[in-house]
């Protein structure tokens, strides 16, 4: 009988297969345009609440033709986690043989989930925002505000980022990380609205709350700005989005899924989702005065474009443990 192996990645293997986030979004465009063209398949993913609160458990499964990629991601967000000096979000990635279904990886997702969030927000961008934009403002400067700022300086010619974090020290260490790693200026601010008000990009990357602390008001953002919400709407007041000319999210059935649980109790009508945009089914920015914004989900669709790319990678260089099924 034929043994059947599986390549178990840790979060260390992730990252030493060494994809980058230029193939990264080059992948989830390819996923997206899929999407929009009928050749995915994506229940909205389903989710348990431990502790209640903010808490989640998703399955997130997804198929992607296009990719011959199918399999699961299975991640957690606690937002408590920090006390413990865990965190925020956990989880493993199974990863399966379209042909056979069987499984032929799991790994961490952690890093995965960070650089695809990211790839998906300047995706966006790129239908958004518009092309000249030089400023970026990043309000929560963890993990998401790092893989955010990468994800757009590929996109796009960033001079400035402006950064902001309600730990003032955590926003200064990722102005002297970030302003290396991109050779961008980094200007840590002590407010939010610094790094909302003058900025062409900006994107906010707190907990997801279901009831928003509404920080951000209306006639921050400027007009002929763009903005990722990260966070859900957590950040944003109900007057703030109003002021919003294209509203977009990267899956409608999902934002529509977390209605339902209680979050986006207060955003304007949905312009397009993201295969839209990639597709041209829907039109992107069409003025320079345009406010966009998308508040997109995170969708497994992104997580199955990353994993052959990582699966392939690791055992071109021999990265991984092989376990028996």
């Amino acid at each position: 009988m034929t043994e059947h192996r599986l390549l178990y990645l840790s979060q260390a293997d992730v990252v030493a297969a060494g994809v980058t986030m230029a193939e990264i979004i080059a992948a989830l465009e390819t996923a997206f345009r899929a999407k929009g063209e009928g050749r995915t398949e994506m229940p909205p993913k389903p989710g348990v609440h431990p502790g209640g609160g903010d808490n989640f458990i998703h399955a997130m499964p997804a198929y992607i033709q296009d990719l011959k990629s199918a399999g699961v991601k299975w991640v957690s967000g606690f937002p408590e986690n920090h006390r413990r000096s865990l965190p925020y979000i956990t989880g493993l990635l199974i990863w399966n043989d379209v042909e056979t279904g069987l499984p032929l990886a799991v790994m961490d997702c952690v890093w995965v989930t960070a650089k695809r969030t990211g790839a998906a927000s300047a995706i966006a961008g790129r239908r958004l925002a518009r092309p000249e934009s030089a400023v970026m403002g990043m309000l929560g400067c963890g993990v998401q505000g790092r893989s955010h700022a990468e994800a757009f300086r590929e996109c796009f010619a960033l001079k400035k980022i402006m950064a902001y974090d309600k730990d003032a020290d955590a926003a200064k260490r990722y102005a002297d990380e970030m302003s290396r790693q991109l050779a961008v200026e980094v200007v840590p601010v002590k407010t939010p609205r610094e790094a909302v008000s003058g900025c062409d990009i900006v994107a906010t990357a707190g907990p997801i709350l279901k009831v928003p602390h509404a920080t951000i008001q209306a006639g921050w953002l400027e007009e002929g700005a763009f903005a990722s919400l990260v966070d859900y709407d957590s950040y944003w007041s109900r007057e703030a989005l109003a002021q919003a000319a294209k509203f977009c999210t990267d899956d409608v059935p999902q934002l529509r899924l977390y209605q339902s649980m209680g979050y986006f109790q207060n955003i304007p009508p949905i312009h397009a989702d993201l295969g839209e945009l990639v597709t041209g089914a829907k039109k992107g920015r069409e003025t320079p005065k345009e406010r966009t914004l998308t508040a997109n989900l995170g969708l497994a669709i992104d997580d199955m474009a990353v994993a052959p790319l990582i699966y392939r990678r690791a055992k071109e260089k021999g990265i991984g443990t092989w376990l028996p099924l």
